[in-house]
């Protein structure tokens, strides 16, 4: 294909934008309805029939979204096509008892969030981000660490100096999962009364209480009802002389979302045959779990809303039937190969920077453990509409058997029958808190996602 570099740099000076704002599932989730509205698509609520050309969307708990251009069949008798990505990233969260004071410092306490190397986590600048809700309902935003003269946090470490017994542990036992805490506050309390002399100083823990009290008028009771989240500092930057990389946290997997979120927004002024839509979804990081995960029934209550304002019927049988004629591209990240570590290839067929996205038929662990292993028939339908639409793609799976493994919300949309194909951007750096992309990768991603859902 003849790559068109002014739209690559400026899909990607976009997608940077979205990164940096969508550091939580939720901003994500604000910043892709944001976007969807500025475009014509509409709360399904606000809708009592759907025509062909309607544009709609549905939420739910400000994290899980759907969104949909209505075709000009019905979806009972064709079904949809669907880009679904998700919008979580590992993570560490705090405590619903999260401040406490050790040894003259006062911490938050956390709670790791999704599969990370806990060392990655370690002596950098970090951002606090999420919702404090009170008990009469009413919500806090809290947002710091990345706007100018905002102070960061940290987790601390021992010098090398006095870390020979340190070294001697391995990865995962040299710093226990609990001292995953970030300094929060550190100026001493006054001395009281009953102080003796030469008593160690403590940390002013009431100090911070009252500090939050004062900037967010909240408790710290009101933090047992919280949603805050301990995210790298920083916006994505582009790496290299060539500029040809974006390193940002949060690539996995927002850059399949975002790119299906943009690819639906630019194909909705023209009325498709069969709905198209996409799916962002919370939870993929710890299993898919709870209401705003791919385990819950979102995804067919909505489908079972779009039909019902389209036919004014929407019985189970015509829902199961809509499902089962449903097709998906399962928009989630994949594993790029680092010539650093040649031992995880797997002969051949593990993804590479600069080809597109990566289609793996399968992921999963050893034995294809934890895959929904997508039909050669499929597989064949996807190919074709890649090459029509002269996109640049590539197949990969997820590296040697017997050295790990991993999977996608693939499995729990293909339990309804539908054809799923995994599709999505390689990485380097996955789970870490700077992963990397490649910007051409990204935009075939968006590419890709045009085709599928125009196709």
């Amino acid at each position: 294909m003849k790559l068109k570099y002014m739209e690559m740099d400026a899909y990607c000076a976009e997608y940077m934008r979205y990164l940096g704002i969508a550091k939580t599932e939720r901003r994500s989730y604000a910043e892709s309805v944001r976007l969807l509205e500025k475009r014509g698509f509409k709360e399904i609520s606000s809708f009592k029939t759907l025509k062909a050309g309607d544009k709609v969307y549905r939420g739910y708990e400000d994290r899980t979204i759907m969104a949909a251009v209505i075709g000009k069949k019905k979806i009972s008798e064709v079904g949809i096509k669907v880009v679904g990505g998700h919008t979580d990233a590992p993570r560490l969260d705090l405590k619903p008892k999260p401040i406490y004071e050790k040894g003259g410092y006062v911490y938050f306490d956390c709670h790791m969030y999704g599969g990370i190397k806990k060392y990655h986590w370690l002596v950098r600048p970090l951002a606090l981000y999420g919702t404090i809700v009170r008990k009469d309902g009413t919500k806090v935003q809290v947002e710091v660490g990345d706007k100018d003269g905002d102070p960061v946090f940290l987790i601390s470490d021992i010098l090398p100096h006095l870390g020979y017994d340190q070294a001697k542990k391995t990865r995962d036992e040299f710093y226990p999962a609990e001292d995953l805490d970030v300094l929060a506050w550190t100026t001493y309390a006054k001395p009281k009364k009953d102080d003796k002399p030469g008593d160690d100083p403590k940390a002013d823990k009431d100090g911070l209480v009252a500090y939050l009290k004062k900037t967010y008028k909240v408790t710290e009771e009101d933090l047992m009802s919280a949603e805050l989240e301990i995210v790298p500092a920083g916006m994505p930057r582009e790496v290299g002389f060539d500029r040809a990389l974006i390193a940002g946290y949060g690539h996995d997997d927002r850059v399949c979302s975002f790119a299906g979120l943009q690819a639906l927004i630019d194909a909705s002024d023209n009325v498709p045959d069969q709905t198209a839509s996409i799916l962002m979804c919370d939870k993929e990081e710890i299993g898919s779990m709870g209401s705003t995960g791919m385990q819950s029934s979102f995804f067919e209550n909505t489908v079972a809303e779009l039909i019902e304002r389209q036919e004014k019927d929407a019985r189970d049988i015509m829902v199961r039937r809509a499902l089962e004629k449903s097709s998906m591209l399962s928009a989630d990240v994949t594993a790029a190969a680092d010539p650093h570590f040649p031992d995880l290839d797997s002969t051949g067929n593990a993804a590479r920077f600069h080809r597109g996205p990566a289609a793996s038929k399968y992921t999963g662990g050893a034995s294809k453990s934890g895959s929904s292993d997508c039909s050669p028939e499929f597989v064949a339908q996807i190919r074709k509409i890649m090459d029509d639409g002269d996109v640049t793609w590539q197949m990969a799976e997820l590296g040697k058997q017997e050295k790990g493994g991993g999977g996608t919300i693939a499995q729990y949309m293909s339990r309804f029958g539908m054809s799923v194909l995994d599709m999505g951007t390689p990485l380097l750096n996955m789970h870490a808190p700077c992963e990397l992309a490649s910007k051409f990768d990204c935009y075939q991603t968006y590419r890709a996602y045009s085709a599928y859902l125009r196709s």
